[in-house]
């Protein structure tokens, strides 16, 4: 089966399509290398015109950089030809006489931090006059009329540790998700899910809120399918779309010869190992690594559609086609065979 970047993908919950391939934007926000201006507008402008029409972003991409970026590329468009998701949990703010600011929090594992990102420090609030402030924030900095999704970002243990308890309370128990839910009923907003790595925070919020979409980086790819067992059959259950981020890992899927990254940190010899010989057998196939990476989330029905990251129009014009080529059914059942992916 063959697929086209622009294909629609509906999210039953939310009342929205999304393309199959979405474009995000923390690459534009300076993620382990500075991007320049003129490279970053060229990058969206490659996927607009690749027939793209789902674009993520978040405050903390850039520290509001990529919101930036990511209005002025879609202001000028009819809001009914794209759709734009951000995020909620983080508010961008500064010092200034009479605020002094808390202690900047200790950087978790998937926290790279930003080469150019804007003059701002970020801090975490999940309660409701928090979320509330965070869409009216993002309205501002985007600049766009409307935002049709809103994902909790990096909420859970593995971001928070000791402090998930405190934040946790503050989306449940302190308004969080209520503020977002009033959002949804008055229109403001089409659905709300998280936007995470952890597999398990968004297990946890589906018994909380009544989720329409959720945003997973990582933990559905060809070296990771720990969201088979338990989260996959769940979300489809109750309709709650999965938007697939982190499909390269970091970009050790993109070419086991190329960057050494896996979850935004270098490698460990046995996911080297592993990529090595899921490069092996796509080769077999004639299929590049990266092809069969980006397009692997789309075999199973709870995902809505994948969003990719990318750095430059060459970047995004070099994921477009990864994404629409044909693979042969044989590649999956040879990966399956082999034991590099479960059974689909």
């Amino acid at each position: 089966m063959s697929m086209k970047a622009s294909d629609k993908r509906p999210l039953k919950r939310a009342g929205i399509e999304l393309t199959a391939l979405g474009m995000g934007t923390a690459p534009l926000g300076g993620l382990y290398a500075p991007v320049a201006l003129a490279d970053a507008r060229a990058a969206l402008d490659a996927a607009w015109e690749a027939g793209i029409r789902h674009f993520d972003t978040a405050p903390m991409y850039g520290l509001g950089r990529c919101e930036h970026l990511t209005g002025g590329l879609l202001r000028e468009e009819d809001p009914s030809s794209f759709a734009v998701s951000t995020k909620v949990g983080r508010l961008m703010t500064f010092e200034r006489p009479g605020r002094t600011l808390p202690p900047e929090p200790p950087k978790n594992e998937f926290d790279s931090g930003w080469h150019n990102g804007l003059s701002f420090r970020e801090v975490f609030d999940y309660s409701r006059d928090a979320i509330l402030r965070s869409y009216d924030d993002s309205r501002q900095r985007t600049g766009l009329s409307k935002l049709d999704i809103l994902f909790v970002h990096d909420i859970g243990r593995v971001t928070h540790g000791a402090l998930h308890d405190h934040h946790w309370n503050a989306l449940t128990k302190g308004g969080g998700f209520r503020a977002l839910e009033e959002l949804r009923a008055a229109g403001l907003i089409a659905g709300f899910g998280l936007g995470v790595n952890e597999n398990q925070a968004i297990l946890d919020a589906m018994e909380e809120a009544d989720l329409d979409v959720c945003l997973l980086a990582g933990r559905y790819t060809l070296l990771d399918g720990s969201a088979t067992d338990a989260l996959l059959p769940k979300a489809l259950e109750r309709d709650v779309a999965l938007v697939v981020g982190g499909v390269f890992n970091s970009g050790i899927l993109a070419s086991s010869s190329g960057r050494k990254k896996y979850n935004y940190v270098d490698a460990p010899a046995e996911i080297v190992a592993k990529a090595e010989a899921l490069e092996a057998a796509c080769a077999e196939h004639g299929v590049p690594l990266a092809a069969a990476a980006i397009q692997f989330p789309m075999r199973h029905p709870a995902t809505g559609n994948v969003v990719i990251g990318a750095r430059s129009a060459a970047q995004v014009r070099q994921n477009v086609e990864w994404f629409e080529q044909p693979i042969p059914d044989a590649l999956w059942t040879s990966l399956e065979n082999k034991g590099l992916i479960p059974s689909a």
